[in-house]
């Protein structure tokens, strides 16, 4: 009689202790499946292909025009006959306003744009790391820089010292 009483408690007390244990194991499980940060968003303006939309015929500084398919080059000036095709005028990129300057992201994570100077500013888009930029201003405190991003009419404020120059004027 005493051994099939102690086999019951035994028996109660193993069957608490699985459950138990169980309830701990699940609820760690979701617990840290809640401490675990969701993927970061990728907006449309973040991407590094909006940039390559615009399609560039000269490169900046070379100022020599590409060649259509089909076209030839001319290594010397000749007095042939024949028909080359004369380079389009591409339309002059807008002058830039007295004190801007040229110049890129050297942030490796890229910038976010805000509306105003602050932190707690609206974020109206990114810049990507190397992205090309026009720095138009900078504020009062030298802290912010507004930018525009170059081969668009977007612009916006950045912290300062997260760009550099890329050309001397």
């Amino acid at each position: 009689m005493l051994s099939s009483l102690t086999k019951f408690i035994l028996g109660f007390l193993l069957a608490i202790a699985v459950l138990i244990g169980g309830g701990v194991a699940v609820a760690l499980y979701f617990m840290n499946r809640t401490g675990i940060a969701p993927a970061k968003p990728i907006f449309s303006n973040d991407s590094p292909s909006v940039k390559a939309q615009a399609p560039k015929t000269t490169e900046p500084g070379g100022g020599k025009p590409t060649l259509k398919p089909g076209t030839q080059a001319q290594s010397s000036p000749s007095s042939t006959s024949t028909p080359t095709e004369s380079p389009k005028a591409t339309p002059s990129p807008k002058p830039l306003p007295s004190g801007a300057y040229r110049g890129r992201v050297s942030w490796a994570e890229g910038l976010s744009l805000r509306s105003q100077p602050n932190q707690e500013a609206e974020r109206i888009g990114g810049v990507g790391f190397n992205q090309k930029i026009i720095v138009l201003e900078e504020s009062e405190d030298k802290s912010w820089q507004k930018i525009r991003l170059e081969g668009s009419e977007q612009e916006g404020w950045v912290k300062a010292g997260n760009t550099e120059k890329v050309d001397k004027q």
